[in-house]
């Protein structure tokens, strides 16, 4: 993880806003506390937030010897313990994190006048709405996943209960942002919510650099040409796919070996898979790396592939682009529009193991179309989806947010004195 702002931003960032915000933003997840996607989306949108001048405020789950409150990169971070802090009930442990937080931010209004609350997901929901609500401020959400589209449909209790508690808080929110357009299409048709309410802004990325002589960490992959893959090890990231297509490469002995990095509840079962099908020698589940290290397996791979089955976004593909490797997307979700086929990137069939092996030997018997790719995908990636950019976006929608409730609010007095 960055600890500080790009200095390679071409202008000072405080000349793209007018407005001074006093911003609360709530996540349940924010580094070093990293689960998924949302933490470092978090982290890099404070920090920019803050770098143009915004007084932006972080109240998160805390963990371990963290500090209760500290400052990052300008970004003030309060950590809450839940309530019930050891209940082994996932929802149990949201529910007193949710009633943390509302008492927390309480304790910060008495001090300080916030603008509006951002809220991240349902997993803050009941703390959004009842802060909305007790603080008459203006609500904006960022819908970074659903249930509906993560399990293609909802089938049981558990998912039932999600479900509601994200249209609950999708219709508590006075605007909604999403990562990309198929987000945006996936709200309209689970929630039925009007377009005019839905923003579409992208996740960001810091320009990546990696250590010239990182060392060996892995033996196995020494003078081995590897194709890398990383994210959180769950059923919607597609890493069957390439178990399937390392079953293939083992059959055809093909001289290369998937690695894929990242936890998650399936990573025993991936790595159970591997050991059962006499797959070792072609594919390595290694756990959780560090970003240092993520950055330099990135750098030293052949090509990087993103399975998945279901993305919102997609911010490892950033991850990978941004560092000019060629990088083959599955063709769905948010992925579909960062990646054009044959151009920045390569695009296979989802769940298709076949598809996946398709695109890397094109890449591999096409050593110069591929740098070519890689090379057009780092500009897309650096140009479009800077943090610089996605912060004054972000901006111009909480914006608009303050100025509407505002509005209403005027008008709702307008109608009652009449």
């Amino acid at each position: 993880m960055n600890k500080q702002p790009s200095a390679l931003m071409d202008q000072d960032l405080k000349e793209t806003t007018t407005w001074k915000l006093s911003i609360l933003i709530l996540c349940w997840e924010f580094p070093p506390n990293i689960v998924g996607g949302l933490s470092r989306h978090v982290f890099g949108l404070s920090t920019y937030l803050a770098e143009l001048g915004h007084d932006v405020h972080v109240l998160t789950a805390g963990q371990h010897n963290l500090p209760e409150s500290e400052v990052m990169n300008g970004v003030k971070v309060h950590r809450v313990k839940p309530i019930n802090q050891y209940d082994d009930n996932f929802l149990s442990w949201i529910a007193g994190l949710n009633l943390a937080m509302a008492f927390k931010a309480e304790q910060l209004a008495a001090e300080l006048e916030f603008n509006l609350i951002h809220a991240h997901d349902w997993l803050v929901g009941a703390a959004a709405i009842s802060l909305k609500e007790l603080m008459g401020l203006p609500l904006l959400t960022t819908i970074h996943a659903t249930e509906h589209g993560r399990n293609t449909g909802i089938h049981n209790e558990m998912q039932q209960f999600i479900h509601e508690k994200e249209q609950q808080l999708i219709l508590e929110s006075d605007q909604i942002i999403v990562c990309s357009d198929y987000m945006k299409n996936e709200l309209k048709e689970v929630f039925t919510l009007p377009v005019d309410r839905i923003n579409v802004i992208p996740n960001g990325i810091e320009p990546v650099t990696v250590e010239p002589e990182f060392p060996v960490i892995f033996p196995e992959l020494k003078d081995r040409r590897y194709i890398f893959s990383l994210g959180r090890m769950v059923e919607e990231k597609g890493f069957d796919t390439i178990i399937e297509a390392a079953a293939i490469v083992k059959e055809q002995k093909r001289d290369y070996i998937f690695v894929i990095a990242g936890k998650g509840p399936r990573l025993k079962n991936y790595q159970k898979q591997v050991f059962e099908r006499g797959l070792n020698d072609h594919v390595l589940f290694i756990g959780y790396v560090t970003d240092d290290l993520r950055n330099a397996l990135i750098q030293g791979c052949e090509i990087a592939v993103i399975p998945s089955l279901y993305e919102p976004f997609g911010i490892v593909v950033l991850e990978t682009m941004v560092l000019g490797k060629p990088t083959v997307v599955s063709n769905t979700g948010g992925m579909k529009g960062i990646v054009k086929h044959l151009q920045s990137g390569m695009l296979m069939v989802p769940g298709n193991s076949q598809s996946l092996l398709e695109q890397i030997e094109f890449l591999i018997n096409h050593p110069e179309k591929a740098k070519e790719i890689g090379n057009k995908g780092k500009q897309i990636v650096e140009s479009l989806y800077g943090w610089k950019r996605i912060a004054a976006e972000t901006i111009r929608v909480m914006e608009d947010t303050i100025l509407s409730k505002r509005a209403y609010i005027d008008g709702t007095k307008v109608t009652q004195n009449k």
